[in-house]
């Protein structure tokens, strides 16, 4: 209402007339979208999950993955308007992740299948974090990136100049030199299974349950969906799955399914051979760093190999008295090297030429912050936990360099997973005491790690 030239008493009247008549109805804004939906009923009110507590992971009743109470974040909301959908996301370690945009479900169908419309991936600038040391500073260790919510623990990978981990709801791609997760993919992990690097493809598993393997390829460094291979399952799947995606050096990758290993090309996205396995659901695979043998561990304590090029069994392994199961294969030129635990102790083995007769021993931790699964980056095995931090010979087994994990007022610290990117060694910390979780760099690691 226009009161220019008005006098003073029919100023107050327009005024008294503006208070008491209705404003119109205005428009539906972000803010009004954000409260409502940050306001719904039943927020908040599920608890954070245990790592091998998801779908399709049965929880090991040996291992002792952490699950540190870390301080709560802020709550955000994502609101696409143009495509009229909200997604509630939260920063806190408490919340379940909203299920990522065009992400991949269990599936079934043909032998592989291409997404038809690749996700994009979503660039973080992210702030800053200053190095800090940690662990008094052991092999020069500093964090040099911190997430909340918390990375997936030892869920860190290296490729050529990036380094990649998982988080609730998202695939991270890390600056290995800042600590700085620089572009992000809307993504939904099935497990704890670490993401495989291949080339220049990322490729994790979405979907580990009922008849399919159902595996997604990312861009190395845009981290744009290339598209999903749905692997059709023979007999049963494994009920301990520990490390079922592996990456040869021609490319291929290998993938347990059930009462075989899937030979899938990355290329044409397709299955190209099965190799059967008559001792049981594989758990775990590795290839040779030649690429000439494939080595599987099953439910039992057992170790088989096969020669790749004729697809047929070459070799077993057993050992029948230790009472649980092999897992977290990882081959080297001298053999092979994994995990197995019974109750509260969990410990590290290598089989020289995949024999488990002459099994050595690596390492071993008790009870919470067991030892890490083996790692081979940068021509070494890496071994790490809550106890020591260690790197052995590839071909021998022997500890070439080993250093006491301090603990942090009495509680345990935990590196694993180390990884050799750029010439430099990274690993997945947390400090449960600190709050602290994120990516370590090993600035000065021992010499005879090398490699």
């Amino acid at each position: 209402m226009n009161t220019e030239g008005a006098t003073t008493e029919e100023r107050q009247l327009a005024e008294m007339l503006r208070r008491v008549t209705p404003e119109p109805p205005r428009g539906l804004t972000v803010e009004d979208v954000a409260v409502r939906v940050a306001s719904q009923p039943g927020s908040g009110r599920h608890g954070r999950r245990e790592p091998h507590a998801r779908q399709g992971w049965p929880n090991r009743g040996w291992t002792r993955k952490w699950a540190p109470a870390l301080a709560a974040g802020s709550v955000f909301v994502v609101i696409s308007v143009s495509a009229g959908a909200v997604v509630g996301l939260n920063s806190s370690s408490h919340h379940s992740p909203a299920p990522a945009p065009g992400g991949q479900g269990t599936a079934s169908g043909p032998a592989s299948s291409l997404a038809s419309s690749p996700s994009p991936a979503q660039t973080s600038a992210g702030p800053g974090y200053a190095p800090k040391q940690v662990a008094n500073g052991i092999w020069g260790a500093e964090l040099i990136s911190q997430r909340k919510p918390p990375f997936t623990q030892d869920s860190l990978a290296g490729g050529a100049d990036s380094l990649y981990a998982l988080a609730p709801g998202y695939l991270d791609r890390i600056n290995p030199g800042t600590g700085q997760v620089v572009v992000q993919a809307p993504y939904q992990a099935s497990g704890t299974e670490p993401p495989v690097v291949a080339g220049n493809t990322v490729w994790a598993v979405s979907s580990y349950a009922g008849a399919d393997v159902v595996l997604e390829g990312f861009n190395g460094q845009t981290l744009a969906s290339l598209g999903s291979v749905t692997v059709p399952v023979t007999g049963q799947l494994a009920g301990t799955p520990e490390g079922v995606i592996a990456s040869g050096p021609g490319g291929n990758l290998y993938v347990a399914a059930g009462s075989g290993v899937a030979v899938v090309d990355p290329a044409t996205r397709q299955v190209t051979k099965r190799i059967a396995v008559s001792a049981g659901p594989v758990n775990s695979v590795a290839v040779s760093p030649d690429g000439s043998k494939l080595y599987v561990s099953t439910g039992s304590f057992e170790l088989l190999t096969y020669d790749l090029a004729a697809g047929a069994q070459s070799g077993s392994a057993a050992i029948a008295d230790i009472g649980s199961f092999g897992g977290n294969l990882v081959a080297t030129a001298g053999g092979v090297w994994g995990t197995v635990g019974v109750g509260m102790t969990e410990w590290a083995w290598f089989a020289p030429d995949a024999n488990l007769t002459q099994l050595i021993r690596v390492s071993q931790a008790v009870g919470a912050g067991a030892d890490s699964v083996p790692t081979f980056s940068g021509g070494t095995v890496w071994l790490g936990g809550s106890h020591t931090l260690e790197c052995a010979n590839p071909d021998t087994g022997q500890i070439l360099a080993s250093v006491a994990i301090p603990t942090d007022g009495g509680v345990l610290e935990h590196f694993g997973r180390v990884t050799v990117t750029g010439d430099h060694a990274y690993a997945y910390y947390e400090d449960q005491r600190a709050q602290l979780s994120g990516v370590a760099a090993l600035t000065t690691p021992p010499a005879a790690c090398s490699g």
